[in-house]
């Protein structure tokens, strides 16, 4: 159907069936009220998407050494073999969510498969380090047509209140845990194979989900508007960019350095993120069709869900980033090992989710959100407590379950939060929106937080200089638990977002009309 035809009525039309609407048998359309059949199917093949998605976002971590060797990148420039990534995710993802609702999500759903699997295989096949890293980045553009658009499609496809709880419970599992599950895919792929196949491994995966897609799962799209805010898209990606490396720059560049926070060319790149995030807003609210529409982040329930995951997102990547550097240089792990003490970690998310999800028709959001919040916050500032000396069973075993459950009861309702009252037209730039807060989050809480920890670390070592290099192990440990420490300040700030903002009851999960859309507030 193009875009401009007008919206057809179910009740008075039949066509053919189609494999790919699951909601037509023998030739009829279901009245829609009746359930897909097929949603079950839909949902696993949404879930295996997202699951590629927050992987690749981490698998790579544990594999960055043996690139590095491998390509002969240079220490300044490694960096980018994730933020390439994340982005380029994160910068497009409202733009993604937009061409979603416009062009049908199924459609670009299938689309953003199949490019990540061809920019997987390019990246396995890198020959040096350029390659790579426009790889990363083409995955990035491609996740953010994905990860809108199976965010919206679950939004359409599960109607009943206690299946969508299930559904988004399904999600806040792999938001959590896919992370943790990647450092020990990425572990088990280094060290046994080849860091080459931290990339590969999506290809095959990527055309199977594209393949179960087209077949069960159905098609939904904005019944009007078809024009894209390229000078919004611009601005806002870029302004994210800018502001990223301005924090990168402000790091210091060895521990014998100090942090560069005023320098010219540091402060430069602030000001240019500055002035290009205040021209995306000023080109929002003057576009006829915005990438993003104001009233879908100033509608206080889901304005406090986003602002919260950038919180959140800020926290959790750089409690990866800091537990897996403290594993493998202080405690001298493997990165197989590595990736198999993030374990518990997963189990936790899983369980928690699972909890949550049962928890989400009788229990409003911000009683799960904001408990999940001071767990995840007590947990990090237990592992802000490590020493060279600690041990795995006594000192990080506890908080990272403790941490693990608390962020499950935090993602699960997020996720619900974020599309409340969206209305049919706006699914998908609201489902975009959380991913981007969490992407974005990410980018800035690493290059934050690094610049944190090195900065800590060089403190320490220019306190300690008569004991040399004995001193390392000590200074960089003193670096982690200072990112540990900025985390769980996070973790509470997102607390006390969620508690002012979120107003929205239990009974959001039934605010579905008759045809599976999210009503407009």
């Amino acid at each position: 159907m193009p875009i401009d035809d007008p919206p057809r009525d179910p009740a008075t039309e039949s066509t053919p069936a189609d494999p790919g609407l699951p909601n037509q048998v023998a030739g009829e359309i279901l009245p829609p009220e009746v359930p897909d059949p097929r949603r079950f199917k839909a949902l696993f093949v949404l879930a295996l998407a997202q699951l590629m998605i927050v992987l690749d976002a981490s698998i790579v971590n544990l594999a960055i050494p043996r690139a590095q060797e491998d390509l002969g990148i240079d220490a300044a420039n490694v960096q980018w073999i994730v933020t390439a990534y994340t982005l380029a995710f994160g910068g497009l993802l409202l733009l993604g969510g937009r061409i979603a609702d416009y062009l049908g999500r199924k459609r670009m759903f299938i689309v953003g498969l199949l490019g990540f699997a061809v920019a997987s295989l390019i990246g396995g096949l890198a020959p040096n380090e350029g390659l790579l890293f426009a790889a990363r980045a083409l995955q990035g553009v491609f996740a953010a047509l994905m990860a809108p658009a199976a965010l919206a499609l679950i939004s359409v496809t599960f109607h009943d209140p206690k299946e969508r709880a299930k559904a988004f419970g399904v999600f806040g599992a792999i938001a959590g845990g896919g992370a943790a599950i990647g450092l020990l895919a990425g572990g088990l792929l280094t060290e046994y194979f080849s860091w080459r196949w931290c990339l590969a491994v999506n290809t095959p995966i990527a055309i199977v989900a594209a393949f179960l897609a087209v077949r069960y799962i159905r098609e939904s799209r904005a019944e009007k508007g078809s024009t894209y805010d390229i000078p919004g898209a611009l601005t806002v990606t870029l302004g994210l960019l800018a502001l990223v490396y301005g924090f990168t720059k402000a790091a210091p560049e060895g521990l014998q350095d100090t942090a560069a926070w005023t320098e010219p060319e540091t402060l430069v790149w602030f000001v240019l993120a500055a002035v290009l995030l205040v021209a995306f807003v000023v080109i929002e609210k003057r576009s006829r069709s915005p990438l993003l529409p104001l009233r879908v982040v100033l509608e206080r329930n889901r304005g406090g869900a986003y602002l919260s995951s950038l919180f959140v997102g800020a926290g959790m990547f750089a409690m990866f980033l800091f537990l897996g550097l403290y594993m493998q240089t202080i405690l001298g792990y493997s990165p197989v090992t590595a990736g198999l003490a993030f374990l518990p970690f997963s189990v936790g998310i899983i369980l928690g989710a699972g909890v949550a999800s049962k928890l989400m028709p009788v229990v409003a959001p911000r009683y799960l959100m904001v408990p999940g919040l001071l767990a995840a916050a007590a947990g990090m500032f237990l592992l802000a407590q490590l020493t060279p000396e600690s041990s795995y069973v006594t000192h990080l075993l506890g908080p990272m379950v403790l941490l693990s459950l608390g962020i499950a009861f935090v993602f699960v309702p997020t996720a619900s939060v974020a599309l409340h009252g969206a209305g049919t037209e706006d699914a998908g730039v609201a489902s975009a929106m959380i991913n981007t807060s969490q992407q974005v989050g990410g980018s800035l809480g690493t290059a934050l937080m690094n610049t944190v920890a090195v900065t800590t670390a060089a403190g320490f070592l220019a306190a300690n200089a008569a004991l040399g290099e004995a001193a390392l192990p000590s200074a960089l440990t003193e670096g982690y638990t200072q990112g540990f420490l900025v985390g769980g300040v996070l973790m509470l700030v997102a607390a006390v977002i969620v508690g002012v903002l979120i107003r929205v009851g239990p009974d959001a999960l039934q605010e579905i009309d008759s045809t599976g859309h999210v009503l407009a507030d």
